[in-house]
């Protein structure tokens, strides 16, 4: 076995693995053949690291002259007299260790071996993998489309695998061909014996815009200008709320860049999707009121929510003419307000007649000394 310590740590260096790791593979290896060719064994793989050599021992149970077992299972049973050529102090009962004789494997046990040990490799190989993209959650990647199938879903490679998009997580209208370069960010990555590593991309969730305003923005990369939460219907309308971490950086007008050109990239990516962008304030009642923009409103009312599972209320008030900008086209804008806010937006319009009535006693007032 002391060459095959040498060829493992090959096969460490070729593939990029831990030696300890794929020693252990081989370990698993060895156990799963002598199962399968020998039965039901009992054997046990040793490293001696210091000395750096491999030990495969089998393991059997010594039985008087007489117990049929150790002709049942010359395996797992050996008579007494011929574990006395082991060890002379052996007894009834006793355990004893012996090199397992790999020719009982046989050609078919080396072959199996290989299989086996090919399968456990690329069993390690896969978790390094699984274990990289895990840690690359929400990340931005690009890669190249080498295959759409008949149900629209989109491959593209992505360094040493390959990463689908889903129909569901591309932005309605939009569509790719076999060599396009396509951005996305990384939504789920699972593990699973019969199918490998499954690594699903997104176009569709906020995470990708965020990234994307990153990629274009230097400042929000860096910090600058913190992105606090961002709402979207894809490929239509979404609102991102923003602060600046320095006071000589317009976050508004850094994102949107000069003449529009920051965020016309952005929005190009997103297959025209409209981006608006406003400032964060961390009280709720004027968060909510520049959410809701263009609308101009009167007063916001903030009402905490009474379990845990309900979402809290904001009462809105607001004029029957800025009524229709708040809630948008087909109840775009107050729903993309009430996902940035994260409040239940109910909207109160405001009676004319005491709008009037209030601006007659103001000037009334001005009167009166």
């Amino acid at each position: 076995m002391d060459k095959t310590l040498d060829i493992l740590n090959a096969l460490a260096n070729e593939k990029g693995l831990n030696f300890d790791d794929v020693v252990e593979a081989f370990k698993i290896a060895l156990l799963k053949t002598a199962e399968k060719m020998l039965g039901n064994v009992n054997i046990i793989v040793n490293f001696d690291k210091e000395n750096k050599k491999l030990h495969v021992y089998q393991i059997a149970e010594v039985v008087d002259d007489k117990d049929e077992r150790a002709y049942e299972d010359g395996e797992n049973f050996i008579y007494l007299d011929e574990a006395h050529d082991i060890d002379p102090n052996l007894k009834v009962g006793d355990k004893v260790e012996f090199e397992l004789d790999f020719e009982k494997l046989g050609r078919a046990g080396a072959a199996n071996l290989q299989r086996e040990l090919d399968f456990q490799i690329l069993r390690l190989m896969e978790q390094g993998i699984y274990g990289k993209y895990k840690d690359r959650l929400g990340e931005l990647i690009t890669g190249v489309v080498v295959r759409v199938d008949k149900d629209e879903n989109t491959y593209i490679e992505i360094g040493e695998v390959k990463g689908i998009l889903p129909k569901r997580n591309r932005i309605k209208g939009e569509s790719f061909k076999v060599g396009d370069l396509l951005k996305a960010v990384i939504k789920y990555v699972n593990m699973d014996k019969n199918k490998g590593i499954t690594i699903e991309i997104s176009r569709t969730t906020p995470k990708f815009l965020e990234e994307l305003i990153k990629l274009a923005v230097p400042e929000a990369k860096e910090g600058l200008i913190k992105i606090h939460s961002i709402s979207r219907i894809p490929g239509v309308r979404a609102k991102v709320a923003v602060s600046s971490l320095s006071p000589n950086i317009d976050p508004i007008g850094t994102i949107i860049g000069a003449k529009g050109v920051r965020i016309n990239s952005i929005s190009k990516e997103l297959h025209g999707e409209n981006i608006d962008v406003i400032e964060y304030n961390a009280a709720p009642e004027m968060f909510i009121a520049r959410a809701l923009s263009p609308a101009i409103v009167d007063k916001v009312t903030v009402e905490e929510a009474k379990n845990e599972d309900e979402m809290p209320v904001a009462k809105v008030l607001i004029k029957p003419d800025q009524k229709a900008k708040a809630i948008g086209k087909n109840g775009i804008n107050i729903t993309l307000a009430s996902m940035l806010t994260k409040y239940r937006i109910e909207l109160v319009e405001k009676e004319e007649k005491e709008e009037a009535k209030k601006d007659a006693k103001d000037f009334d007032q001005l009167f009166n000394f």
